[in-house]
């Protein structure tokens, strides 16, 4: 099954709430563990193991793990591998973005089930081109995988480089336009995804509308809520994977909160999906 259509049967089945499994060096100290691989790793895996069996996806963050080094890298791959055993889906969040045979290796090192790193999906970015994202493109549709690709995010920096118009349109309406393209013909939903901030002030006159899913970071602590996801994504609001990290694991290392706080967002979030 493509990666779409597996993403589409997960959410049916468990919802569409997306949960990161980020280590911040404050969590673990929150959750009672020192800032080292011991503390990473009990953290990381009682977070996989409270959440992953609620979630249709998982969202680990590649930087905390990468920031312990290969013992750091050696936990990523067992989360995972754990969650995945769980039964969620796995978007490992690294935003890379390069050119030619450096972008087939990253993508090579994420997306080939050969690789111990091999995940369901992966965020990247496309500013240099959306024609750089292509060895990506062509890996995650050999493998049956799938990409999140930055086009509308929350940060204060994003529109300067997103609202620029080059061609007629502005950048953030281009790279939707690539996504409607690879999408054209996939049933029941395309594995070309988008990353498309819960927190914006307003749509920024986008059609969001291009057969696959979005990623919407910012839900639950940053401040995005469901009305906002209904406000922003209008007609598209189903195909919309509400993101949170901190807003679940603060209620760690109690294994039955965190699992509640799934469970009860999901509810919340099927709402908005008719």
């Amino acid at each position: 099954m493509s990666f779409g259509a597996r993403l589409h049967a997960a959410v049916a089945d468990r919802g569409p709430f997306c949960v990161g499994i980020d280590p911040h060096a404050a969590l673990l100290r929150a959750w009672g563990y020192d800032d080292d691989v011991a503390g990473l790793e009990r953290f990381a895996l009682g977070a996989v193991e409270a959440v992953a069996p609620h979630c249709s996806i998982v969202k680990p963050q590649s930087a905390f793990y990468e920031r312990f080094g290969s013992r750091g890298v050696a936990v990523l791959e067992r989360v995972i591998a754990e969650s995945r055993a769980a039964g969620a889906l796995v978007l490992l969040d690294i935003k890379r973005g390069d050119i030619g045979s450096t972008s087939q290796a990253y993508a090579d090192a994420y997306l080939d089930p050969a690789s111990p790193l091999a995940s369901d999906a992966v965020t990247v970015s496309p500013f240099l081109g959306f024609g750089s994202l292509q060895p990506f493109v062509d890996t995650a549709t050999q493998h049956d995988a799938g990409l999140f690709v930055l086009a509308a995010t929350s940060n204060k920096e994003g529109p300067e480089v997103q609202e620029a118009v080059t061609g007629g349109h502005s950048v953030s309406a281009t790279m939707l336009d690539h996504l409607r393209r690879l999408n054209a013909d996939a049933t029941p939903l395309g594995s070309f995804g988008a990353v498309v901030g819960a927190t914006l002030e307003d749509d920024r006159g986008l059609d969001l509308a291009f057969n696959g899913p979005i990623l919407a970071p910012g839900y639950g602590e940053q401040g995005g809520t469901t009305d906002d996801i209904r406000r922003i994504f209008g007609a598209s609001a189903g195909h919309v994977l509400a993101s949170s990290s901190r807003g679940v694991l603060r209620l760690g290392p109690d294994a039955a909160a965190m699992r509640d706080a799934v469970l009860r967002t999901n509810d919340e979030l099927r709402a908005l999906r008719g």
